[in-house]
């Protein structure tokens, strides 16, 4: 198995290299918390090794609050810590990108191909012959699951099928993961890597962990030749050398700040940073776009009907993202090594006339209206609420049975405010940035041309979220790993390998 915490003597040169199979995190290989989804959350914790928690600025907007953006930082990258919701794009999200080659139409076969879909699909939009596995893992909380259904009928959301068909959309489904029948994550290192690096039949696939990449080296050609590595035990710099072509594949967050300590990006930016100008790029690190997330819990009825539900003290968390914002933020370097401060802006509720968070407050009340149309409500939590005036018609409640006749609260001026101060201090991400080296014309600030070539340097790609120019409409591993099926031909054609 060539998998190492430390480049061999040998190896000090291999025809490409992926910055991204060179990981700064732990291997995942059949880590309990990784290969069984519902241990999710325990990588948010603050002393998570499998994390890496990227600090934004505060922001009057955001009632003063200090941001944190977590990404993946474990082989497998986000795909080994996330809730595994299978979700895709919608037609219009793809198309939207305007770029030849990554239409709906285009990225379809990559769709289909990565995935074995298990689920109630409609014929000819799924896939069932790939690596990845789609299922529901086996369990549905049946009792929740049609209670919810059923108050989203009440308030004219039909139940679909298939909302990942791309263009389904205004229903509520019954959703799937990336888990498979036996109740496994599908996460991508242990559905395309491990795989490989053990079958006896690759002798040429390395993967380093452990190890932080800082830049990628450039010669006097500005032709990509290598990288260079810190491992994370705290040794000194070192380098790899590559015969043929780099790709960078460190995420929305991770790839805009190697890039612009490798020396490219905005002149002003990276002279400020100290680092010698190789490339003007001035799209690096802008465009950065997050699905801006708030949650609240509720309290429901203890008596589930459900033996694998404890009997008492039962809570559900309701979830809102904005799919489509407007705001835009930023990330960059403020020196050249990797210890230094980040320049991050999220941007959250940062754009013109409050779109966005008046698409949070009207999110609030309409799945607010929802979880209260459902047999198992039995109120809310009201200290995890808006603090709603004294007296106000929209106030927290407490009932003991379901609510009969239900009519949707009035608000006042006054409780508008409070959910928009509330919005304010509780807004945060959903885990789905992209954006910040985006695929377009360099006239319009684009990082890479639609091969993922990047502008103004040879031999050098990028191959994650940070290439999309516009959010989709659907949690982003799904759009990740169609990112790396279509790099994967890009790259497999222009190096004259045929075909996968």
């Amino acid at each position: 198995m060539n998998l190492y915490v430390q480049v061999a003597e040998e190896l000090r040169e291999v025809d490409v290299i992926v910055a991204g199979v060179v990981e700064a995190g732990p291997n995942n290989f059949e880590d309990p918390s990784i290969i069984y989804p519902a241990f999710y959350l325990q990588h948010l914790l603050p002393q998570s090794k499998t994390t890496k928690f990227y600090h934004g600025k505060k922001a009057s907007q955001l009632a003063e609050q200090e941001p944190v953006v977590a990404t993946g930082c474990i082989l497998g990258g986000g795909s080994s810590i996330t809730a595994a919701m299978y979700a895709r794009g919608q037609r219009g999200d793809y198309d939207a990108w305007n770029t030849e080659g990554w239409s709906t139409d285009e990225l379809l076969p990559y769709l289909k191909s990565l995935e074995t879909y298990h689920g109630r699909g409609v014929p000819g939009s799924h896939g069932y012959a790939g690596e990845v596995h789609v299922s529901d893992g086996g369990y549905r909380g049946l009792t929740s699951e049609n209670d919810f259904i059923a108050a989203m009928q009440q308030l004219g959301y039909p139940e679909t099928v298939d909302l990942q068909s791309l263009d389904a959309n205004n229903g509520v489904e019954r959703s799937n993961r990336y888990v498979s029948l036996e109740g496994r994550r599908q996460d991508t290192a242990h559905v395309y890597l491990h795989p490989k690096l053990r079958d006896g039949k690759h002798p040429n696939l390395h993967v380093l962990v452990g190890a932080e990449v800082r830049r990628v080296l450039l010669n006097g050609d500005k032709r990509a030749v290598g990288i260079e590595y810190k491992p994370r035990s705290g040794a000194e710099m070192r380098t790899v050398k590559a015969k043929k072509l780099v790709v960078v594949s460190g995420g929305a967050c991770g790839t805009p700040l190697v890039l612009e300590r490798s020396g490219v990006g905005k002149p002003d930016i990276l002279e400020r940073a100290g680092v010698p100008v190789l490339a003007n790029v001035p799209g690096v690190g802008r465009n950065f776009q997050d699905h801006q997330m708030t949650f609240y819990p509720l309290i429901l009825d203890s008596l589930l009907g459900d033996p694998t539900v404890a009997p008492s003290g039962q809570y559900v968390s309701v979830v809102n993202y904005n799919a489509y914002p407007y705001s835009r933020g930023h990330i960059h370097i403020t020196g050249p090594d990797l210890e230094d401060a980040v320049d991050f802006e999220v941007g959250f509720f940062g754009d013109a006339h409050d779109i966005d968070l008046k698409k949070q407050l009207w999110a609030y009340k309409k799945q607010r209206e929802i979880m209260r149309r459902t047999q198992l409500y039995r109120g809310e939590v009201a200290s995890a609420h808006p603090r709603f005036p004294p007296g106000s018609a929209a106030a927290c409640v407490s009932v003991d049975a379901p609510l009969r006749d239900v009519r949707n609260f009035v608000y006042s001026a006054e409780g508008d405010a409070a959910i928009e101060q509330w919005l304010r201090e509780r807004v945060g991400t959903l885990w789905h940035s992209l954006g910040t080296r985006k695929m377009a014309p360099r006239s319009e600030l684009g990082v890479v041309d639609p091969d993922l070539s990047v502008y103004g340097v040879q031999g050098l790609k990028v191959a994650d979220l940070s290439i999309p120019p516009l959010q989709v409409g659907a949690n982003t591993n799904n759009t990740a790993m169609v990112i790396g099926e279509k790099a994967a031909d890009i790259i497999i054609r222009e190096m004259g390998l045929g075909r996968r």
